[in-house]
């Protein structure tokens, strides 16, 4: 049952964790409480709401021996930190934090009961009961910048960015390199709004990046629909992460690349409830059934929908990545050199754009 009371990625990664676990026997009578924390409301669509969708998959999978609490709208810092310490006051004893912003709280909390699991996402720091994950969006960020190619006719393309953060800048830069695998001439723009829920800025930065001449526009980490609902009215092609938004432009939406975080929830409650979770980071993709593409637009021609196919595949079983040298950054430097393929901790910890991406990085 559900009670309802209603991110930045810098770490030196751990090995993945395991996704197929056994599910242990619960205790007669027992119940797990779990509680769900994050910083947005969990609505229809955006971050909030796939990892809703993921404690919805524990519900499904345990009944009536687990109780979800879901908790929105939590700010990061004090507020926070009382809220997450009152969820295991109250007996819960696995959570799941929803920001970056949670992170000192959440290990502090985490070493003083050591009995309470804690997956926190976006982080960098680890406890024996305290693990971070996150999601290899650049994977299907540069598949969509290979469709975004091919439909552009002004070969600009747009980002409205949440924070400039390596989560971020790596997903727009596998957008920029895949579309320029497509062609070369291709140029992005990128439009901070230092929120990861704000629909009014949200809405003026892709209007901006319209009326520079982007005719594609990636909504990168917004929470709600603002960006593509404005694309759509605009009649210009755009895309986002996490969650469908395809309802808010049935002409227009060029694709998903969304998150599924049930098999690690799984797992993770799995691991608590058989006494053996370990805090370790998880930094998920494609070969771990988190990261897909889907809703691909229609207007997409077969002969790009066959190269995507291949490119995919690559993606899947291992054998590329999109931060493959030569890589030259947005000040013409070389960043990777010829051969050489950027290692998790280097992808992790990008604080720079590659040629092609016109906007500097704040300062």
């Amino acid at each position: 049952m559900t009670q309802t009371r209603r991110s930045f990625l810098k770490s030196t990664l751990a090995a993945s964790t395991a996704l197929a676990l056994p599910i242990p026997a619960f205790a007669q009578d027992a119940v797990l409480n779990v509680a769900l924390i994050v910083p947005s409301p969990a609505a229809d669509v955006g971050w909030s709401h796939t990892l809703e969708l993921g404690t919805k998959a524990l519900e499904a999978e345990y009944g009536d021996k687990i109780k979800v609490t879901l908790l929105e709208n939590i700010a990061e810092g004090p507020d926070g930190d009382r809220i997450m310490n009152k969820t295991v006051a109250d007996g819960n004893t696995f959570l799941i934090l929803g920001s970056f912003g949670y992170m000192n709280g959440g290990l502090k909390l985490a070493k003083a009961h050591p009995e309470v699991s804690i997956l926190h996402a976006s982080g960098y720091q680890t406890a024996p009961n305290f693990s971070p994950f996150g999601a290899r969006y650049y994977q299907g960020t540069y598949l969509m910048g290979m469709a975004a190619a091919s439909l552009s006719k002004s070969k600009k393309l747009g980002c409205v960015g949440a924070f400039a953060i390596p989560e971020l800048i790596t997903s727009i830069n596998a957008f920029t390199l895949g579309a320029q695998s497509v062609d070369p001439a291709i140029e992005v723009s990128v439009v901070w709004v230092n929120s990861w829920f704000d629909p009014a800025s949200e809405q003026e930065a892709a209007k901006a990046l319209l009326s520079q001449g982007c005719d594609v526009v990636f909504s990168n980490a917004q929470d709600t629909p603002s960006v593509v609902a404005a694309c759509e009215e605009a009649g210009a092609f755009v895309f986002n992460l996490n969650s469908s938004m395809k309802t808010y432009a049935p002409k227009k939406y060029l694709g998903v690349v969304g998150t599924d975080w049930a098999p690690y929830f799984k797992a993770s409650v799995a691991a608590h409830l058989a006494g053996t979770f370990a805090g370790a980071s998880a930094w998920l993709g494609m070969a771990d059934n988190c990261v897909f593409v889907a809703d691909w637009n229609p207007d997409i021609a077969p002969d790009m929908v066959a190269k995507i196919e291949a490119v995919h595949a690559t993606l899947l079983d291992g054998s590329f990545s999109p931060f493959t040298g030569p890589l030259t950054n947005q000040d013409g430097a070389e960043a990777v050199a010829a051969g050489v393929t950027l290692g998790d901790d280097a992808i992790l910890s990008m604080d720079w754009h590659v040629k092609g991406v016109t906007t500097p990085l704040p300062k």
